[in-house]
């Protein structure tokens, strides 16, 4: 079994589109490092992105919330930049479906060949705060309104963990 905090992104920084495989879970202990490669690409000007799920073992609703606030920025652009997700499997299939992000993504079926040496890991970081993992979740919301009932509860017990300062 692998471990959770242990790298979990290759990344090929300087294609175009940047490809990212995901190898093992991604989670809110690992995913932090992936949203601040996203961001700094995105800053840098980057709007072709594909990620290959062929080695994915599943994902968390964090990790999906950062997919989907990926995709809302990319929809903003003139033209609207490109977000591809391909050899997902059947279980993150459904997981993606099920968050109504099937509307934000293209789903594509395989990922052109590339050349491993091409790729960089990302290394882990740290885990998720509460705020990271809190806009994650704001943004399954604004991806699909039924994700609203969902997540409520989640996004009212991590609002109140933002908010509150540190008690000992």
């Amino acid at each position: 079994m692998s471990d959770p905090q242990q790298p979990t992104f290759l990344v090929s920084a300087y294609s175009e589109p940047i490809v990212v495989q995901i190898n093992g879970k991604a989670n809110y202990l690992n995913c932090n490092n992936f949203r601040e490669f996203i961001e700094k690409m995105l800053a840098d000007g980057s709007t072709q992105f594909v990620l290959d799920f062929t080695n994915c073992k599943g994902m968390d609703s964090t990790f999906l919330g950062i997919l989907a606030g990926t995709a809302l920025e990319l929809k903003k652009l003139t033209p609207p930049g490109v977000f591809i997700v391909c050899n997902l499997g059947e279980r993150n299939h459904e997981l993606i479906c099920n968050l109504g992000l099937q509307n934000l993504l293209t789903i594509g079926d395989d990922l052109p060949k590339t050349d491993d040496t091409d790729f960089s890991e990302l290394k882990n970081a740290e885990v998720s705060d509460a705020r990271t993992v809190l806009h994650a979740h704001e943004n399954l919301v604004k991806a699909d309104d039924e994700n609203v009932a969902k997540f409520q509860d989640v996004i009212a017990f991590l609002r109140n963990q933002v908010e509150q300062p540190d008690k000992k």
